[in-house]
């Protein structure tokens, strides 16, 4: 247990990069900074998995997160570290999260996403070819494929994170 809260405490410590809306660099702030309500605009990386039949792969936000805990979201979403390129951040983001370390991505054009607490610049993947999927951490508490009909009869039920449902609409525009 205290080695958990040592190593919360030291993530809410970590520096992120502060861009403008191009993803240019012009500050740093700590993550606890960036989600206290500052609305420092930060980047993110997003990675969607799509299968074979059009279902879109969606983890379980483990419930000791400090954002949204307990949620359905996107199949990978993590921060971009300070002086990290972005495809470094999603390639690590997708190894801790869902073990996967072999994968094709396309990128989908960035976007900011605003909620109370923070601002991000997003940056979103899709994926249709990658290894076998391997959640074994303390971020996710399970996964796995959604059908389009699943989502939808689910919209309003409050188990997906707003930022899920905002991109979906987004994703639907980039696979068939």
């Amino acid at each position: 247990m205290k080695n958990r809260l040592l190593a919360k405490a030291a993530s809410q410590d970590e520096w992120l990069p502060v861009v403008n809306e191009k993803g240019e660099v012009v500050g740093k702030a700590t993550r606890r900074s960036c989600h206290s309500g500052s609305m420092l605009l930060h980047p993110v990386v997003h990675l969607h998995l799509i299968n074979e039949r059009g279902d879109i792969y969606l983890q379980k936000r483990s419930m000791k997160k400090d954002l949204l805990p307990g949620m359905w979201d996107t199949a990978v979403g993590g921060h971009v570290g300070l002086g990290e390129k972005i495809e470094d951040a999603l390639k690590r983001e997708t190894s801790e999260e869902l073990g996967i370390t072999k994968f094709k991505a396309r990128f989908l054009g960035s976007y900011v996403w605003e909620s109370s607490r923070e601002r991000e610049l997003v940056f979103p993947f899709l994926c249709t070819s990658h290894d076998a999927i391997h959640i074994n951490n303390d971020e996710v508490d399970e996964g796995g494929f959604w059908s389009r009909k699943e989502i939808e009869q689910n919209m309003n039920a409050n188990i997906f994170t707003p930022n899920f449902l905002h991109e979906y609409n987004r994703l639907l525009k980039n696979i068939k």
